[in-house]
Protein backbone atom coordinates (compact mmCIF):
# COMPACT_ATOMS: atom_id res chain seq x y z
CA UNK A 1 0.00 0.00 0.00
CA UNK A 2 1.25 3.66 -0.98
CA UNK A 3 2.22 5.70 1.47
CA UNK A 4 1.91 9.28 2.66
CA UNK A 5 4.44 10.61 4.86
CA UNK A 6 2.99 13.59 7.11
CA UNK A 7 4.99 16.50 8.57
CA UNK A 8 2.45 18.56 11.19
CA UNK A 9 3.10 22.20 11.66
CA UNK A 10 1.82 22.81 15.46
CA UNK A 11 1.05 20.09 18.51
CA UNK A 12 -1.26 21.71 20.24
CA UNK A 13 -5.25 22.08 20.02
CA UNK A 14 -5.40 21.04 16.35
CA UNK A 15 -2.33 19.35 15.72
CA UNK A 16 -3.25 17.05 18.78
CA UNK A 17 -6.50 16.32 16.81
CA UNK A 18 -4.68 16.00 13.39
CA UNK A 19 -2.28 13.92 14.74
CA UNK A 20 -5.15 11.17 16.06
CA UNK A 21 -6.71 11.10 12.85
CA UNK A 22 -2.84 9.81 10.92
CA UNK A 23 -3.50 7.07 13.44
CA UNK A 24 -6.94 6.36 13.38
CA UNK A 25 -7.91 6.71 9.13
CA UNK A 26 -6.72 2.79 8.53
CA UNK A 27 -7.69 1.69 11.43
CA UNK A 28 -11.54 2.08 10.42
CA UNK A 29 -11.45 2.90 6.61
CA UNK A 30 -10.40 0.90 3.56
CA UNK A 31 -7.88 4.04 2.37
CA UNK A 32 -5.75 3.55 -0.70
CA UNK A 33 -2.70 4.47 1.51
CA UNK A 34 -1.26 5.15 5.11
CA UNK A 35 -0.30 8.29 6.78
CA UNK A 36 3.42 7.65 8.33
CA UNK A 37 3.58 10.57 11.07
CA UNK A 38 7.02 11.52 9.66
CA UNK A 39 8.29 15.11 11.30
CA UNK A 40 6.13 17.80 13.65
CA UNK A 41 7.57 21.18 13.76
CA UNK A 42 7.28 23.82 16.39
CA UNK A 43 9.26 26.43 17.73
CA UNK A 44 9.65 24.95 21.68
CA UNK A 45 12.49 22.36 21.04
CA UNK A 46 11.63 20.68 24.66
CA UNK A 47 7.68 21.00 23.37
CA UNK A 48 7.67 19.63 20.17
CA UNK A 49 10.12 16.93 21.40
CA UNK A 50 8.08 15.35 24.10
CA UNK A 51 5.03 15.85 21.77
CA UNK A 52 6.59 14.37 18.51
CA UNK A 53 7.24 11.15 20.84
CA UNK A 54 3.97 11.66 22.50
CA UNK A 55 1.69 11.36 19.25
CA UNK A 56 4.36 8.61 17.65
CA UNK A 57 6.09 10.66 14.87
CA UNK A 58 9.56 9.86 14.01
CA UNK A 59 11.47 13.15 13.62
CA UNK A 60 10.57 16.93 14.72
CA UNK A 61 11.71 20.58 13.57
CA UNK A 62 11.84 23.80 14.87
CA UNK A 63 12.09 25.64 11.64
CA UNK A 64 9.14 24.82 9.41
CA UNK A 65 11.19 25.88 6.20
CA UNK A 66 13.61 22.92 7.20
CA UNK A 67 10.61 20.73 7.47
CA UNK A 68 8.91 21.63 3.90
CA UNK A 69 12.50 21.22 1.62
CA UNK A 70 12.96 17.70 3.44
CA UNK A 71 12.35 15.34 0.75
CA UNK A 72 10.62 13.10 2.62
CA UNK A 73 7.82 14.77 3.08
CA UNK A 74 4.27 14.17 1.06
CA UNK A 75 1.93 16.24 2.70
CA UNK A 76 2.11 19.42 4.96
CA UNK A 77 -0.80 19.88 7.37
CA UNK A 78 -1.05 23.46 8.61
CA UNK A 79 -2.03 24.15 12.49
CA UNK A 80 -0.23 26.94 13.07
CA UNK A 81 -1.81 30.36 14.30
CA UNK A 82 -3.44 32.21 10.99
CA UNK A 83 -1.04 35.11 10.41
CA UNK A 84 1.15 32.20 9.42
CA UNK A 85 -0.60 30.19 6.85
CA UNK A 86 -0.50 31.97 3.92
CA UNK A 87 3.78 32.14 4.02
CA UNK A 88 3.91 28.27 4.95
CA UNK A 89 1.26 27.28 2.58
CA UNK A 90 2.63 29.38 -0.59
CA UNK A 91 6.06 27.63 0.23
CA UNK A 92 4.72 24.40 0.39
CA UNK A 93 2.90 24.61 -3.16
CA UNK A 94 6.17 25.99 -4.23
CA UNK A 95 8.19 22.69 -3.37
CA UNK A 96 4.94 20.68 -4.45
CA UNK A 97 4.07 19.41 -1.31
CA UNK A 98 0.06 18.53 -1.01
CA UNK A 99 -1.50 21.09 1.81
CA UNK A 100 -4.37 20.66 4.57
CA UNK A 101 -4.48 23.70 6.36
CA UNK A 102 -6.69 24.67 9.04
CA UNK A 103 -9.38 27.58 9.20
CA UNK A 104 -9.99 30.49 8.39
CA UNK A 105 -7.67 29.92 5.68
CA UNK A 106 -5.71 33.54 5.77
CA UNK A 107 -6.21 36.83 7.40
CA UNK A 108 -8.05 38.31 4.08
CA UNK A 109 -9.56 37.07 1.08
CA UNK A 110 -7.05 38.71 -1.04
CA UNK A 111 -4.07 36.20 0.78
CA UNK A 112 -6.67 33.36 0.86
CA UNK A 113 -6.97 33.61 -3.04
CA UNK A 114 -3.24 33.89 -3.02
CA UNK A 115 -3.03 30.66 -1.66
CA UNK A 116 -5.72 28.85 -3.90
CA UNK A 117 -4.38 29.94 -7.14
CA UNK A 118 -0.92 29.18 -5.64
CA UNK A 119 -1.92 25.98 -5.20
CA UNK A 120 -4.05 25.16 -8.27
CA UNK A 121 -1.17 25.95 -10.40
CA UNK A 122 0.94 23.81 -8.49
CA UNK A 123 -1.34 20.90 -9.59
CA UNK A 124 -1.27 19.96 -5.73
CA UNK A 125 -4.38 18.09 -3.36
CA UNK A 126 -5.37 21.57 -1.31
CA UNK A 127 -8.03 21.18 1.46
CA UNK A 128 -9.19 23.67 4.27
CA UNK A 129 -10.10 22.56 7.58
CA UNK A 130 -13.82 22.66 8.14
CA UNK A 131 -14.24 19.56 10.00
CA UNK A 132 -17.96 20.24 11.03
CA UNK A 133 -18.82 19.23 7.42
CA UNK A 134 -18.12 15.97 7.94
CA UNK A 135 -20.68 15.31 10.43
CA UNK A 136 -22.55 11.98 9.34
CA UNK A 137 -25.98 14.10 10.43
CA UNK A 138 -24.21 17.24 8.46
CA UNK A 139 -24.27 15.09 5.65
CA UNK A 140 -28.11 14.01 5.88
CA UNK A 141 -28.86 17.73 6.01
CA UNK A 142 -27.78 17.84 2.54
CA UNK A 143 -28.70 14.80 1.42
CA UNK A 144 -32.32 15.72 1.88
CA UNK A 145 -31.65 19.17 0.91
CA UNK A 146 -30.84 17.80 -2.63
CA UNK A 147 -33.19 15.18 -2.54
CA UNK A 148 -35.87 18.32 -2.27
CA UNK A 149 -37.01 16.83 1.26
CA UNK A 150 -36.78 20.57 2.60
CA UNK A 151 -38.29 22.48 -0.62
CA UNK A 152 -37.37 25.80 -1.24
CA UNK A 153 -35.41 27.12 1.31
CA UNK A 154 -36.62 30.19 3.42
CA UNK A 155 -34.44 30.33 6.57
CA UNK A 156 -30.81 29.32 7.55
CA UNK A 157 -30.04 30.65 11.15
CA UNK A 158 -26.88 29.45 12.95
CA UNK A 159 -25.18 29.86 16.39
CA UNK A 160 -21.92 29.14 17.75
CA UNK A 161 -21.61 29.47 21.36
CA UNK A 162 -18.80 29.58 23.90
CA UNK A 163 -17.83 30.87 26.96
CA UNK A 164 -13.85 30.14 27.90
CA UNK A 165 -12.90 33.57 27.85
CA UNK A 166 -15.72 34.81 29.84
CA UNK A 167 -13.82 35.79 32.68
CA UNK A 168 -11.91 38.87 32.42
CA UNK A 169 -9.15 37.90 34.54
CA UNK A 170 -8.34 35.13 31.37
CA UNK A 171 -5.10 35.78 29.62
CA UNK A 172 -4.35 37.53 27.03
CA UNK A 173 -4.06 34.63 24.44
CA UNK A 174 -3.01 34.48 20.89
CA UNK A 175 -6.41 34.54 19.46
CA UNK A 176 -7.22 37.39 21.56
CA UNK A 177 -4.50 39.85 19.30
CA UNK A 178 -5.68 40.55 15.69
CA UNK A 179 -2.08 40.81 14.47
CA UNK A 180 -2.04 37.14 15.27
CA UNK A 181 -5.36 35.35 14.93
CA UNK A 182 -7.09 37.76 12.42
CA UNK A 183 -10.41 38.65 14.64
CA UNK A 184 -11.97 36.45 17.81
CA UNK A 185 -15.13 35.08 17.67
CA UNK A 186 -15.75 36.56 13.96
CA UNK A 187 -12.93 34.23 12.08
CA UNK A 188 -12.60 30.98 14.75
CA UNK A 189 -15.88 30.19 15.42
CA UNK A 190 -18.44 32.07 12.65
CA UNK A 191 -16.26 30.78 9.88
CA UNK A 192 -17.62 27.29 10.81
CA UNK A 193 -21.27 28.16 10.07
CA UNK A 194 -20.36 30.73 7.32
CA UNK A 195 -18.89 27.51 6.01
CA UNK A 196 -21.59 25.09 6.52
CA UNK A 197 -24.11 27.32 5.20
CA UNK A 198 -22.48 27.75 2.05
CA UNK A 199 -22.25 24.01 1.81
CA UNK A 200 -26.01 23.21 2.42
CA UNK A 201 -27.75 26.77 1.01
CA UNK A 202 -25.47 28.40 -1.18
CA UNK A 203 -23.78 31.47 -1.67
CA UNK A 204 -24.36 34.67 -0.38
CA UNK A 205 -25.83 37.40 -2.22
CA UNK A 206 -25.11 40.31 0.90
CA UNK A 207 -24.40 40.92 4.92
CA UNK A 208 -24.78 43.43 7.32
CA UNK A 209 -23.49 43.22 10.93
CA UNK A 210 -22.38 44.14 14.07
CA UNK A 211 -19.28 43.24 16.83
CA UNK A 212 -18.34 43.47 20.15
CA UNK A 213 -15.67 43.52 22.76
CA UNK A 214 -16.96 43.47 26.19
CA UNK A 215 -13.56 42.76 27.69
CA UNK A 216 -11.09 45.30 26.39
CA UNK A 217 -7.83 44.02 28.32
CA UNK A 218 -6.43 41.44 29.89
CA UNK A 219 -3.43 39.95 31.90
CA UNK A 220 -0.22 39.82 29.72
CA UNK A 221 1.05 36.52 30.80
CA UNK A 222 5.00 34.87 29.76
CA UNK A 223 3.60 31.80 27.83
CA UNK A 224 0.76 30.28 25.77
CA UNK A 225 -0.21 27.07 25.62
CA UNK A 226 -3.33 26.26 22.80
CA UNK A 227 -6.14 27.95 24.17
CA UNK A 228 -4.64 28.17 27.83
CA UNK A 229 -1.45 30.72 29.11
CA UNK A 230 0.59 30.27 31.80
CA UNK A 231 3.45 32.40 33.73
CA UNK A 232 2.64 35.56 35.64
CA UNK A 233 1.41 38.66 34.53
CA UNK A 234 3.32 40.69 37.14
CA UNK A 235 0.04 43.23 37.11
CA UNK A 236 0.16 44.30 33.22
CA UNK A 237 -2.35 44.72 31.47
CA UNK A 238 -2.57 44.56 27.22
CA UNK A 239 -5.42 45.60 24.73
CA UNK A 240 -7.84 43.32 23.28
CA UNK A 241 -8.16 43.63 19.62
CA UNK A 242 -10.25 40.89 18.28
CA UNK A 243 -14.02 41.09 18.39
CA UNK A 244 -15.94 39.17 21.49
CA UNK A 245 -19.49 38.51 19.81
CA UNK A 246 -20.14 38.57 16.08
CA UNK A 247 -23.53 38.64 14.84
CA UNK A 248 -24.58 39.48 11.04
CA UNK A 249 -27.88 38.42 8.33
CA UNK A 250 -26.98 38.12 5.39
CA UNK A 251 -29.68 37.08 1.90
CA UNK A 252 -28.34 33.81 0.07
CA UNK A 253 -28.49 34.06 -3.62
CA UNK A 254 -31.23 31.53 -3.63
CA UNK A 255 -33.38 33.80 -2.15
CA UNK A 256 -33.30 32.47 1.41
CA UNK A 257 -32.02 34.96 4.54
CA UNK A 258 -29.57 33.61 7.02
CA UNK A 259 -29.17 34.63 10.84
CA UNK A 260 -25.33 33.91 12.25
CA UNK A 261 -24.54 34.29 15.78
CA UNK A 262 -20.76 33.73 17.12
CA UNK A 263 -20.27 34.42 20.52
CA UNK A 264 -17.04 33.82 23.27
CA UNK A 265 -19.28 35.20 26.41
CA UNK A 266 -22.33 32.83 26.27
CA UNK A 267 -21.63 31.35 30.09
CA UNK A 268 -22.55 28.15 30.28
CA UNK A 269 -21.65 27.26 26.89
CA UNK A 270 -18.79 25.41 26.47
CA UNK A 271 -19.14 24.46 22.54
CA UNK A 272 -22.35 25.29 21.28
CA UNK A 273 -22.31 24.43 17.51
CA UNK A 274 -25.96 24.47 16.22
CA UNK A 275 -28.17 25.28 13.55
CA UNK A 276 -32.07 25.34 11.96
CA UNK A 277 -33.43 25.29 8.66
CA UNK A 278 -36.00 25.58 7.31
CA UNK A 279 -38.29 25.58 3.84
CA UNK A 280 -41.33 24.89 2.05
CA UNK A 281 -41.84 21.27 2.80
CA UNK A 282 -39.94 20.55 6.36
CA UNK A 283 -37.19 21.25 8.59
CA UNK A 284 -34.05 20.24 10.10
CA UNK A 285 -32.63 20.94 13.24
CA UNK A 286 -29.16 19.82 14.64
CA UNK A 287 -26.99 20.67 17.84
CA UNK A 288 -23.43 19.52 17.74
CA UNK A 289 -23.14 18.88 21.02
CA UNK A 290 -26.05 15.90 20.47
CA UNK A 291 -23.81 15.23 16.83
CA UNK A 292 -25.62 11.94 16.19
CA UNK A 293 -29.08 12.96 15.91
CA UNK A 294 -30.59 14.96 12.86
CA UNK A 295 -34.32 16.67 14.14
CA UNK A 296 -36.46 16.71 10.94
CA UNK A 297 -40.25 17.64 10.27
CA UNK A 298 -41.93 17.09 7.57
CA UNK A 299 -44.50 19.41 6.77
CA UNK A 300 -46.61 16.15 4.45
CA UNK A 301 -46.85 14.22 8.03
CA UNK A 302 -50.42 13.43 8.62
CA UNK A 303 -52.08 15.28 11.78
CA UNK A 304 -51.89 13.30 14.23
CA UNK A 305 -48.16 12.52 13.08
CA UNK A 306 -46.93 16.10 13.41
CA UNK A 307 -43.98 17.39 14.85
CA UNK A 308 -40.37 16.94 14.75
CA UNK A 309 -38.69 13.26 15.03
CA UNK A 310 -35.51 12.42 15.84
CA UNK A 311 -32.94 10.64 13.02
CA UNK A 312 -30.38 8.52 14.62
CA UNK A 313 -27.31 8.60 12.43
CA UNK A 314 -25.70 5.81 13.61
CA UNK A 315 -26.79 3.69 10.62
CA UNK A 316 -24.26 2.52 7.87
CA UNK A 317 -26.16 3.44 5.32
CA UNK A 318 -25.03 7.41 6.53
CA UNK A 319 -21.81 8.68 5.09
CA UNK A 320 -18.98 7.59 7.04
CA UNK A 321 -20.68 5.92 9.82
CA UNK A 322 -20.12 2.74 8.25
CA UNK A 323 -16.53 2.61 9.39
CA UNK A 324 -17.37 2.73 12.77
CA UNK A 325 -19.34 1.00 15.37
CA UNK A 326 -23.00 -1.02 15.14
CA UNK A 327 -25.99 1.50 15.03
CA UNK A 328 -26.36 3.22 18.31
CA UNK A 329 -22.95 2.94 19.35
CA UNK A 330 -22.18 6.92 18.54
CA UNK A 331 -18.75 9.05 17.34
CA UNK A 332 -17.78 11.88 18.55
CA UNK A 333 -15.63 15.20 18.09
CA UNK A 334 -12.37 13.58 17.02
CA UNK A 335 -13.78 11.43 14.82
CA UNK A 336 -14.29 14.45 12.38
CA UNK A 337 -10.59 15.12 11.63
CA UNK A 338 -10.41 11.08 10.75
CA UNK A 339 -13.62 11.78 8.33
CA UNK A 340 -11.65 14.86 6.63
CA UNK A 341 -8.07 13.06 6.89
CA UNK A 342 -9.37 10.05 5.17
CA UNK A 343 -11.32 12.22 2.25
CA UNK A 344 -7.38 14.02 1.87
CA UNK A 345 -5.99 11.12 1.63
CA UNK A 346 -7.80 9.32 -1.35
CA UNK A 347 -7.80 12.50 -3.17
CA UNK A 348 -4.08 12.72 -3.06
CA UNK A 349 -4.01 8.95 -3.76
CA UNK A 350 -6.59 8.77 -6.83
CA UNK A 351 -5.87 12.42 -7.64
CA UNK A 352 -9.37 13.42 -7.19
CA UNK A 353 -10.79 16.82 -6.30
CA UNK A 354 -11.61 17.11 -2.64
CA UNK A 355 -14.16 19.95 -0.72
CA UNK A 356 -13.95 21.94 0.94
CA UNK A 357 -10.91 22.95 -0.38
CA UNK A 358 -8.86 26.48 -0.89
CA UNK A 359 -11.58 28.32 -2.83
CA UNK A 360 -14.28 27.22 -0.17
CA UNK A 361 -11.51 28.49 1.98
CA UNK A 362 -11.32 31.75 0.08
CA UNK A 363 -15.02 32.21 -0.41
CA UNK A 364 -15.60 32.14 3.43
CA UNK A 365 -12.98 34.82 3.90
CA UNK A 366 -14.35 36.69 1.55
CA UNK A 367 -17.62 36.63 3.02
CA UNK A 368 -15.65 37.66 6.78
CA UNK A 369 -14.27 40.72 4.86
CA UNK A 370 -17.38 42.14 3.60
CA UNK A 371 -19.43 41.83 7.12
CA UNK A 372 -16.12 43.86 8.46
CA UNK A 373 -16.83 45.96 5.28
CA UNK A 374 -20.16 46.18 6.47
CA UNK A 375 -19.40 46.53 10.27
CA UNK A 376 -16.97 49.69 9.69
CA UNK A 377 -19.30 51.11 6.88
CA UNK A 378 -22.76 50.18 8.85
CA UNK A 379 -24.52 49.47 5.60
CA UNK A 380 -25.75 46.55 3.68
CA UNK A 381 -22.27 45.44 1.35
CA UNK A 382 -22.79 42.92 -1.08
CA UNK A 383 -20.36 39.60 -1.47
Amino acid sequence: MKKLNAGLIGYKFMGRAHSNAYRQVNHFFDADAYIVPRAICGRNEASVKAASEKFGFETYETDWKSLLKRDDIDFVDITAPSNAHMEMALMAADEKKHIFCEKPLAMTAEEAKTMWLAAENAGIVHQVGFNYRFVPAIRLVKRLIDEGKIGEIYHFRGLYLQDWIVDPGFPLVWRLDKKVAGSGSHGDINAHIIDLARYLIGDFKKVMGMQKTFIKKRPIVESMDGLSASGSASGKMGDVTVDDASIFMTEFENGALGTFEATRFAAGNRNSMSFEINGSKGSVRFNFQQMNELQYYNVDDPDYQQGFKTISVTEAVHQYADAWWPPGHIIGYEHTFVHEMYDFVQSIVNNTPVIPDFKDGYMCCKILDAIDTSIREGQWIDV
